[in-house]
């Protein structure tokens, strides 16, 4: 259980890097910027437990955790 807190806290370090990569300016209609943070911040969420359950997943497939 205390591997798969310290992968949240690096999936998480990742996904924010990565995220700011994104110009999501270009993506929304104008004067939605209360819409385009919460799909933002969704998308940061789900993107984060999925590679999560993912690593968790593989790692213990093969043995490693």
């Amino acid at each position: 259980m205390q591997g798969k807190f310290f992968l949240y806290i690096i999936v998480t370090a990742l996904v924010i890097w990565s995220l700011e990569s994104v110009n999501i300016n270009q993506i929304f209609k104008k004067n939605r910027i209360l819409q385009a943070r919460v799909f933002y911040f969704l998308l940061g969420i789900s993107m984060i437990y999925l590679i999560t359950n993912f690593l968790m997943d593989l790692f213990t497939s093969i043995k490693i955790i």
